[in-house]
């Protein structure tokens, strides 16, 4: 099962109608699931009834069909598409639109600034992330921006990463906000992540989420011309003037100090 966002299927929908073919796809507006899109296969006649068409019986469906991770595994091993495997479920991540890419690459500029020189590392996607609840429920996401404080001790040979990032950054879109704001949520609170941004562009807001012990210990809504600050790592700092507007020639100022 692929779940994709509905302006997404009208961009690409010749690319769905092939992918339809083997794979269930679920549509979303504003978050929310709205339809699904699946294969046709035409009914075979029998000989007795040939010139006649003939109705399938009925299929009722509860719920669609969780995707197991070996089936995840290998859907992208076989695809060039970018996907996020959470619960069960499939998600084709759209391309990033401009404004998206703008506020990543200033966040990512302030981080990798802060953290030169520092044990720690910021990692920009796509980069496969691989989460764990319990053994048998594994996750695979790709955060827009993540902190790795284990860089060295958890490549494995064929040279990906399976720790646990210390902190993560997501920037929203409206198709993408219930994901971010419920389902990454509780994902990255469960897994030993210590800390959540939620960047939202639209409305020039930061949401910063500490957990503990697998609950949100602190939380705080960054606004308008505030500076964002994080938790864990006193003295990181982001001004929601610098990621939110770029100058017109296209600089940013002097680099940040290292702190």
């Amino acid at each position: 099962m692929v779940i994709v966002d509905s302006q997404e299927l009208k961009n690409s929908l010749e690319k769905y109608l092939r992918l339809s073919a083997s794979k269930e796809i679920i549509i979303t507006s504003n978050g929310r699931k709205v339809a699904r899109l699946s294969g046709y296969e035409d009914v075979e006649m029998a000989d007795d009834d040939a010139g006649y068409i003939q109705e399938e019986a009925p299929v009722y469906r509860v719920a669609p069909r969780r995707t197991s991770y070996e089936e995840f595994l290998d859907l992208v091993e076989s695809s060039e598409e970018r996907y996020e495997y959470i619960d069960g479920e499939i998600y084709l991540l759209a391309s990033p639109k401009t404004s998206h890419q703008n506020t990543l690459g200033e966040i990512f500029f302030i981080f990798r600034g802060w953290f030169e020189g520092k044990k720690c590392h910021p990692m920009l996607a796509p980069y496969d992330i691989t989460l764990k609840r319990s053994v048998d429920d594994i996750n695979v996401v790709q955060p827009d921006l993540m902190v790795v404080c284990d860089l060295e001790e958890k490549v494995n040979d064929k040279d990906y990463y399976m720790g646990v990032p210390v902190l993560v950054v997501e920037i929203t879109s409206e198709s993408s906000r219930s994901k971010d704001f419920v389902k990454k949520l509780d994902l990255y609170m469960s897994t030993g992540i210590r800390e959540y941004w939620i960047v939202n562009p639209l409305n020039r807001e930061v949401c910063v989420y500490l957990f503990e012990q697998n609950e949100i210990s602190k939380n705080i809504t960054y606004k308008h011309h505030d500076t964002a600050a994080s938790f864990h790592f006193v003295g990181l700092e982001v001004g929601l003037d610098t990621i939110f507007e770029i100058a017109a020639d296209g600089s940013r100022g002097e680099m940040p100090t290292t702190g």
